[in-house]
């Protein structure tokens, strides 16, 4: 097994660029099956969930290969509607194929998927939205199958309990493209994923109004084909090495994201008093020059703080003056990774879908284990600032969603490497 050793209290320095972002790479390579021509994809996060997608896509048929280190060449001539279960079950993202079958084949047989532990993400929406397009559902033993003979184009509203859904929106957004007629989605999500997906879509050939907004209008049926695009940058990546920045009291610059995509993320940590911002190319500025305040922060979809950052905000706020307060409002099972924090001398309760933070607590080296993905990413920034050394297990999470964690925290002066262990 591999485990990451970090020796902390070390300051961070230099320039890091972030990869492609995996919550836009997702969608958009399911997408690329809504035609039979060939569609090239830029900017391409190499990371274990991006394999698994792959490796799925070579089980229904698709044809995938890298050009290059991190763009792909995607085919799909020919597809089966059955996707296998024991892939199924290893990334919540292959819930996309849903859309993205049900639309080019009106057929689908897929088991429900797996993916991080981090609470209870239903698919009534998913649901709500093929049935509002015409499409039959059933399900035994977990598998679903859904026939779309008579899909067609609808007015649905995907609001939910805890605001839009992101997988939901782009789900039906897929299946819509190939469903003749009129769709509008009411409530549908704003992240600057979906958005991305959109663009995509657009390039295809595809005919989608009120991108950025949460009513899309899509003009289903018309004929896709195939293209050349270009990911954006990953957002949650970039909130990650700006925590690094913070958390160190280093003096790094961040490049690789568009201009906007982090706002409520920054502008709550300028609260705190830390000296951030980001230039009109996107690049992201980090110079910690003095002792940060506490701050209460709720999560909520875009453009609120996103939940995706959380964790990583925590760590941070365990360091600085004050009592701090994080409510999560999308997950609230997302807090397991404060039991490990706790380990190394932090102060923190959680009750509920609240943390309760002590601030200026020093951290001390501990073993720790990585229970989620971005739940790992902040067990890395506390090792970044604790005194000693510390171990973090379980991080084929961290796999699933940094590509070369450890070499770009490694390029600006951390002192981390991969061991194997019993």
């Amino acid at each position: 097994m591999k485990a990451a050793h970090i020796v902390g209290e070390r300051r961070l320095e230099g320039n890091v660029r972030v990869s492609g972002s995996k919550n836009a790479c997702l969608p958009i390579l399911a997408a690329s099956l809504l035609t039979d021509e060939e569609c090239v994809i830029n900017n391409v996060p190499r990371l274990s969930d991006i394999d698994t997608m792959l490796e799925i896509f070579k089980t229904i048929g698709v044809d995938s290969s890298y050009i290059s280190s991190h763009t792909l060449k995607i085919q799909a001539r020919s597809l089966s509607c059955e996707v296998p279960e024991q892939l199924v079950k290893k990334m919540r993202a292959s819930i996309y194929l849903m859309g993205v079958l049900l639309g080019r084949l009106r057929r689908v047989v897929i088991h429900k998927p797996g993916g991080c532990v981090i609470g209870e993400r239903p698919f009534d929406l998913h649901i709500k939205g093929f049935k509002a397009l015409g499409c039959e559902i059933s399900e035994k033993d977990g598998t679903w199958m859904l026939d779309g003979k008579n899909l067609h184009g609808t007015t649905v509203c995907l609001s939910g309990p805890h605001g839009s859904t992101v997988t939901g929106t782009v789900n039906v957004v897929m299946a819509a493209i190939k469903a003749p007629g009129r769709t509008i989605i009411e409530s549908a999500a704003i992240e600057p994923e979906v958005i991305d997906l959109c663009r995509y879509l657009i390039s295809m050939g595809a005919k989608i109004d009120g991108i950025g907004t949460s009513t899309l209008t899509i003009h289903g049926g018309e004929p896709l084909h195939g293209c050349e695009y270009t990911i954006i940058g990953d957002r949650m990546e970039a909130g990650t090495f700006v925590c690094a920045g913070l958390i160190t009291g280093g003096n790094i610059e961040i490049s690789g994201l568009e201009f906007g995509l982090l706002d409520s993320f920054l502008h709550s940590l300028r609260k705190t008093g830390a000296n951030v911002f980001q230039n009109t190319d996107g690049t992201i500025h980090v110079q910690s020059e003095k002792p940060l305040v506490a701050i209460d922060v709720v999560t909520g979809p875009h453009p609120g703080f996103p939940t995706d950052l959380q964790a990583q905000l925590c760590v941070l706020l365990t360091q600085s003056n004050g009592n701090s307060t994080i409510r999560e409002s999308i997950y609230p099972n997302r807090f397991m990774y404060v039991a490990e924090l706790n380990k190394m001398g932090a102060n923190i309760d959680h009750t509920g879908e609240c943390a309760h933070i002590k601030g200026s607590i020093p951290l001390k080296g501990a073993h720790l284990w990585a229970t989620d993905l971005r739940a790992g990413a902040a067990l890395y920034l506390a090792g970044l600032c604790a005194k000693g050394d510390t171990f973090i297990h379980d991080i084929f999470h961290i796999d699933r969603g940094y590509e070369a964690l450890e070499s770009k925290l490694q390029m600006l002066g951390a002192k981390i490497e991969r061991i194997t262990v019993d």
